[in-house]
């Protein structure tokens, strides 16, 4: 029986690698065996911080409803308690939204209540 060499699967397979590698710099775009190594790696960090930027996002959200919290002098917990007490469901993404663009609606959020 003869000998099968796997050479167009293997040159698929190393195009595969190269394409994914396209946008990095020097031999990890060029070499075959470094660009499989920096695919691998930039996949990996790719998944992880999908994750990691739902969680800075959230931080955002609250760094920016605190400083607008505390210009009616307020810390973000006091003023997240006294949201709830009202009993406004607004999440994070919205009230710092509403920091950001619409100073007055956020300032008038916890006046309509007392």
């Amino acid at each position: 029986m003869a000998r099968v060499k796997g050479g167009p699967q293997t040159r698929r397979r190393h195009k595969k690698v190269l394409k994914l590698a396209s946008g990095h710099r020097g031999a990890r775009h060029r070499n075959f065996r470094i660009a499989k190594e920096s695919v691998t790696h930039a996949l990996a960090y790719a998944y992880r911080d999908r994750r990691n930027r739902k969680r800075d996002m959230r931080s955002l959200w609250i760094m920016r409803i605190n400083a607008a919290a505390r210009e009616q002098g307020l810390s973000y917990s006091q003023f997240m308690h006294r949201l709830k007490e009202q009993g406004v469901e607004l999440d994070r993404k919205m009230l710092a939204d509403l920091a950001v663009r619409d100073p007055e609606v956020f300032n008038g959020l916890l006046n309509q209540g007392s």
